[in-house]
Formats: structure tokens, sequence, C-alpha cells
């Protein structure tokens, strides 16, 4: 009998809870993210060094947001790079969440707000920016399905792939805060949330102690 989704193991720390958010609550989400990147507007970060466009493009919400250009790098800041206004609140239902499944006392203070058009992608890496590494990082995942492939916490660890579709929640902590993550591809045309396609993929993190 195949494995259901629900059935996959993964590393001690790292938490994968399919269809966590029904569709009414995925449908209220993204009119909350619709309101946020009008004052938020979504742009195209780039790679520090090199300037090289990134193919997603971002805004974030919460007292601070994570950005990066090619001069300061990755780091986070309280003030949109192109708008220089602070970015709009945590909603509520985002602290809802992150109280309920992080299992952290402190809520967050940022929550990136990625958009994955149907050709985009995102390379393995580590979020380890935040001075506060005891924290979670508490992902949801809306729009069309994405393959995420995590691995461990040397890039050359043996890694594993998995399907997020729209209102999956993925969660990583304790031991598998640092484990390396990429998304692989999305997969067009596998949910309709979105009018126009694509993904949109919320984390949630603490920054500082």
């Amino acid at each position: 009998m195949a494995a259901t989704k629900a059935e996959i193991s993964l590393q001690p720390g790292l938490s994968y809870l399919p269809g966590r958010l029904s569709r009414d609550e995925q449908e209220n989400l993204v009119d909350i993210i619709r309101a946020i990147v009008a004052e938020a507007p979504l742009y195209v970060p780039v790679m520090p060094g090199s300037g090289r466009p990134m193919s997603v493009r971002m805004t974030n919400c919460g007292p601070l947001g994570w950005v990066t250009d090619k001069e300061r790098g990755y780091r986070y800041q309280p003030t949109h790079p192109l708008t220089g206004r602070p970015w709009p609140g945590i909603p509520q239902v985002l602290l809802d969440l992150w109280r309920e499944l992080s299992g952290f006392e402190k809520d967050p203070e940022a929550c990136l707000v990625n958009f994955y058009a149907d050709d985009a992608r995102m390379g393995l890496h580590q979020d380890r920016d935040e001075a506060d590494l005891s924290a979670p990082v508490l992902s949801i995942s809306l729009g069309n399905t994405c393959l995420f492939r995590v691995g461990g916490l040397s890039r050359t660890d043996r890694t594993k792939s998995l399907k997020l579709e729209s209102g999956d929640v993925f969660i990583l902590g304790g031991e598998g805060r640092l484990c390396f993550h990429g998304v692989d591809r999305i997969y067009p045309g596998t949910s309709t949330l979105l009018k126009s396609g694509g993904r949109i993929n919320l984390t949630l993190r603490r920054v500082n102690p």
C-alpha cells in the first residue's frame, strides 16, 4: 500500500501538517495578503554580491522584514526597501496559528511573503539570519503545489522531497531548525485558489531573543 502524505518520515524537529488550513481559511488568508501587498508591494530581491535577481517576488509583514540586496546582503529591517515605509502588521489569524502550532512562547517578528510564479524555484538554503535560532520557522503554502526538498544540517546531506499543497503547513524547529531546504518546482494548474496561478509561501519567524 502506498504511503500517504502524513506517513512521510522526517528528521527530528521537522513537522508536516498536510491540509491544515481549510479552503475557507485559505481564501481568507489570500484576501488578507492582497491587502498587505497593496500596502507593501511585492518586489524582486537580488543576491548579495552578484546582484542576480531571484525568481520569486517578495514582501513582508511584522515589525521586521527579511530583505536582501547586492550591497548589504541578507538581513532584517523595519522598513520596505523600495517605499521606505514600515511593514504592515502581522494579521491576527497568523499570530493565532503560530501560537497554536509553534510551541514557542514569544510571537513572530516577521512574516516573509514569497510569491512563486509557475516557473520560479528556490535553491537549497538554511534560514539562519535570525539572532534567535531557538524559535521555529513556520511555513504556510497557498496556491499551486510545489516540490519541496529538505535535507540535513550540511548542504551535502541526503535530501528527500515531498509535494506541498495549498493549505499545508511545514515547521522547521528544534534539531531540524537549520536543515537545508528549497523548492525545486511549481506544478501549474494544481490549485484554483489564486486566479492567475502561482504559489504563495508565508514563513513566520522570530528574529530576536
